[in-house]
């Protein structure tokens, strides 16, 4: 592990979170109050994406990561899927210029062989357009799950095993990490859930062991600067403890 990334709680404490991840939850509801379809909620939900992301370059974040659709929501009903990878590309086209202009590199994590070949290949013009930046990290999780991500970590370690370059009982921390989406980034610190639900939903579930949790009943596309400030604060009065124990012993 590199020195960044090694976890120093003196240098934390008291301090904005280096990296931040958002549940981003609540736009089929924001949708049904409003009285709209449900992709409605979601192209309103851009537009907290892009409130959120502009927040986090002016607070100086190093990374900040977005669940934007998980492995599981492929399960919604279809024409609302159809519409979601539609409205995915539409966001790609129009922001990355954008996000470009402001240094932020953008990424996208997950297994994205399941879509289809335009939008695999928007993705990939996007990231080679910000790869030089060194701004803000964005990283869109897409297609993600952190149980596969997991597994598919754990199927490279396998494959180390079987060509007799690790043994067995080596198998650490250390040896997982390498293979885990972020790994190169400074670990997550605090982790934002709108929508009023208290779930990981299998949202990076190795990376965020040690992050610190805060839960809104905001609806995502209401979230804003205010509300994303006020997790920042709370973060700041957490006293981060990484299994050790508080000051004094207690």
């Amino acid at each position: 592990m590199s020195s960044e990334n090694r976890i120093n709680s003196d240098e934390l404490l008291g301090e904005n979170p280096r990296h931040v991840a958002i549940i981003m939850d609540g736009n089929g509801r924001w949708a049904k109050n409003q009285g709209k379809l449900r992709i409605s909620g979601h192209k309103a939900g851009v537009k907290s994406v892009r409130r959120a992301v502009s927040f986090a370059v002016s607070s100086k974040l190093k990374a900040l990561t977005l669940y934007a659709f998980s492995s599981e929501n492929w399960n919604r009903p279809p024409q609302e899927v159809m519409a979601l990878m539609e409205l995915f590309v539409w966001a790609l086209d129009s922001e990355v210029k954008s996000l470009h202009k402001h240094n932020v590199r953008l990424r996208i994590i997950g297994d994205i062989g399941r879509f289809n070949g335009r939008l695999q290949e928007r993705i990939r013009r996007a990231e080679e357009l910000t790869q030089q930046n060194d701004g803000l990290t964005l990283n869109i999780a897409a297609n993600y799950g952190g149980r596969w991500d997991i597994i598919q970590g754990v199927r490279k370690i396998a494959e180390q095993v079987q060509e007799g370059l690790i043994r067995p009982d080596q198998i650490e921390e250390a040896s997982l990490s390498p293979h885990l989406c972020l790994n190169e980034l400074v670990p997550v610190d605090l982790v934002i859930r709108t929508g009023g639900e208290h779930r990981i939903s299998n949202f990076l579930l190795w990376q965020v062991a040690y992050a610190e949790f805060f839960f809104t009943d905001v609806l995502w596309p209401d979230f804003d600067e205010q509300v994303f400030e006020g997790a920042l604060n709370a973060f700041a009065q957490r006293e981060r403890r990484f299994g050790g124990a508080a000051p004094g012993g207690a």
